[in-house]
């Protein structure tokens, strides 16, 4: 079984598990190189489960036990690591110093934005995005950046966008404007932020429709969603890397722009002619010569 067909069994089958197992599958769906290189009994410890859970979730999958899950996640490990090698991980850059780990890992936090979403998934929510009355942006902590630069180049493409903020306590107000005609974005990636997830689920019991960024397909945020767009967030360093859902940003209002037709390209020239006109950005003077005395 390839790795991908375990991730889309654990997928399809989360809503029907326990409250322990869903503990469980969302702990293998998140970390498939821990799960190829530990043992079940600290895999479980990993997950905050009993060793006897893992067991039962590969039942729960239709799987003969947990050495049967490990298999797909230990052979993704493997032709990983053959692929690394081949393409010499240890090279120097054109000044002679190795790349770094981290570097690395933002690459591949960048190459996770088309290898986690099909092109019909980012055209659907570039089409959502058009297609709503207004469209309200939500990150909370390291995620705000994220939610400001969508808000930001969202507004270039179309009218009705707002960056929802709490400054002065007003951020609920704004979430409870929306309806059934809106969209609210939401990101968040692990640990998710309990503001941003409680929001878009009462946005979801609302009827607002929720398209989420988030790095796992069994993320909460994800579960209160009906698009969920996903990337990578691995770093070696203590912090989470933002390289991926910054690219994922970046892609989907590319496919915005791509599909919204000669209505945002009408915008854009509006937008970039008033920033010209009202000098907004740095235009360096010409120097005149003196005057010949």
């Amino acid at each position: 079984m390839p790795y991908r067909h375990l991730a889309q069994l654990l997928d399809a089958r989360f809503a029907t598990l326990s409250p322990e197992l869903q503990r469980a599958a969302r702990w293998v769906r998140e970390h498939p190189a821990e799960l190829g290189l530990q043992s079940m009994r600290q895999s479980a410890r990993s997950a905050g489960v009993a060793p006897a859970t893992m067991t039962r979730l590969a039942q729960a999958l239709g799987l003969e036990g947990f050495d049967a899950m490990r298999r797909p996640a230990m052979a993704a490990l493997a032709r990983s690591a053959a692929q690394a090698s081949a393409n010499d991980p240890s090279a120097e850059d054109p000044d002679g110093a190795p790349i770094s780990a981290l570097a690395q890992a933002q690459s591949l936090n960048v190459a996770s934005v088309v290898a986690r979403n099909a092109l019909d998934q980012v055209r659907t929510a570039a089409g959502a995005i058009l297609a709503a009355r207004q469209v309200a942006f939500l990150g909370q902590r390291a995620s705000f950046g994220i939610a400001h630069h969508l808000r930001y180049t969202c507004d270039w493409l179309r009218a009705g966008t707002l960056l929802v903020a709490d400054p002065a306590g007003a951020g609920n107000d704004q979430l409870a404007e929306l309806t059934n005609a809106d969209l609210l974005v939401a990101i968040s990636q692990a640990p998710y932020s309990v503001q941003t997830v409680q929001c878009a689920q009462q946005a979801q019991a609302r009827g607002v429709p929720v398209l989420a960024l988030t790095d796992s397909a069994l993320s909460p945020l994800a579960r209160a969603a009906s698009i969920v767009l996903l990337f990578d967030a691995a770093s070696p360093s203590f912090f989470h890397s933002m390289t991926g859902a910054q690219a994922l940003a970046e892609t989907l209002m590319a496919a915005v722009g791509e599909q919204g037709g000669p209505v945002v390209v009408q915008r854009l020239t509006e937008r970039q002619q008033r920033l010209q006109n009202d000098r907004v950005y740095w235009d360096k003077p010409n120097r005149q010569r003196p005057a010949a005395a």
